[in-house]
């Protein structure tokens, strides 16, 4: 059967890859512990299933408006609001089946073929596949770990070509853990402003923050960079509402109703039971938010004094997500398990098959050095996992 050949670029996700293999694995009776999934371990708070629960029993099953509801939408610039003391109009909301899927209409609203997108390498795996899809092409900006994975401004201002139509940010980051400076935000718009480019800002770890950082986004910076910013969250990440599906798009009014056209054609609607859970997450209490927070950063407190004891290992401190993504590269080279190491993906399936712990290579986000390790587990999961990386290395 014929298949269109802009699928040929796009690859499976790496990260669904390793769960699959130490999924595969432990089917076999092996005692595999699971680093590769980014998604908290922490159950949906009760108030949100229980308005669930409640959405079903009041008949909330039918379809929705095809960019989400009144309510929902007028929660989401509440919450900007006082998240990030910036206004919105509910016609500048388009709610969608999760973040991703907002990135996605983005991208597709957006570029046309040739327009080209400036990402930060590393990167979360889908834009650039997503980028692609829509015609479009990424061009990166590689950071390093000895800075703190910060983008150089400079690096930035040099890949902008008169083809580049955006510049996208995700900050806290996925994989690395970086939070951007404020100094990089603001490098960022008046490069954005200098060449009439527009800022994506994926925002879906911004409460997921340690050690007193300051989340920066771009919208508030001023009415100008605002207007040319289009930004994506949701509540997977900050609500432990992954399998929910549940994000939007905020910018620009005439932005979003194209968006908005698009989805019409692509989805009926966001579930709207799914819908109802999200109002109650926006609207009800936010401790829980506050205490999965405290929760990973005590845990990222931990992944980093077991990282910092194993030899030949290099990792920048992650100041928000919950994601470590340790240099390897003092280990490529040596035979373990009877194969040569020579990169991340020869790495991790290593550390999976002789250590029985699953990561995901850095190769998947553009940085091949590196291999990504969630701590969105257990205490005695990170214990278990990082010591049996040690002795795997040792």
């Amino acid at each position: 059967m014929k298949i269109a050949a802009r699928l040929d670029s796009i690859t499976p996700s790496a990260t669904m890859v390793m769960k699959i293999k130490a999924d595969e694995l432990s089917k076999q009776g092996k005692d595999v512990l699971s680093f590769a999934v980014g998604e908290p371990d922490f159950a949906t708070p009760e108030n949100i299933c229980e308005a669930a629960r409640q959405a079903m029993a009041d008949g909330a099953t039918k379809y929705t408006a095809a960019s989400g509801t009144p309510e929902l939408k007028e929660a989401v610039v509440a919450a900007i609001k006082r998240d990030l003391g910036v206004s919105y109009e509910p016609g500048q909301v388009l709610v969608s089946n999760g973040a991703k899927h907002s990135l996605m209409n983005v991208f597709q609203t957006l570029v046309e073929p040739g327009d080209e997108v400036i990402i930060l390498t590393p990167y979360w795996v889908t834009y650039p596949d997503q980028i692609r899809l829509c015609g479009g092409e990424p061009r990166e900006v590689v950071t390093h770990w000895e800075q703190d994975f910060q983008p150089d401004l400079a690096r930035v201002r040099a890949e902008v070509t008169d083809r580049t139509v955006a510049i996208l940010l995700n900050t806290p980051c996925n994989p690395t853990g970086a939070v951007y400076s404020r100094e990089v935000i603001e490098g960022i718009a008046e490069l954005a402003i200098e060449r009439d480019l527009v800022i994506v800002s994926d925002e879906i770890y911004k409460h997921i923050i340690f050690d007193g950082a300051e989340h920066i986004s771009p919208v508030t910076l001023g009415d100008e960079v605002k207007e040319r910013t289009l930004l994506a969250d949701g509540v997977a990440k900050s609500y432990s509402m992954t399998g929910w599906r549940i994000g939007w798009l905020v910018g620009d009014a005439e932005f979003v109703s194209a968006a908005g056209r698009l989805q019409s054609q692509a989805t009926s609607c966001p579930n709207s039971i799914a819908q109802q859970a999200a109002l109650e997450a926006l609207n009800g209490p936010q401790e829980s938010v506050e205490q999965m927070r405290r929760q990973f950063e005590a845990r990222r407190d931990l992944v980093m004094e077991r990282l910092d004891d194993i030899p030949g290992v290099r990792c920048s401190r992650p100041v928000g997500a919950f994601y470590a993504f340790p240099d390897v590269t003092e280990h490529y080279g040596r035979t373990l398990g009877g194969a040569k190491v020579e990169d991340s993906t020869a790495m991790c399936e290593y550390l999976l098959t002789e250590g029985l712990i699953s990561l995901v290579p850095g190769a998947a986000f553009g940085a091949d050095e590196y291999v990504r390790l969630s701590f969105a587990c257990s205490t005695e999961e990170i214990e278990e996992g990082l010591a049996r990386m040690k002795r795997a290395l040792g």
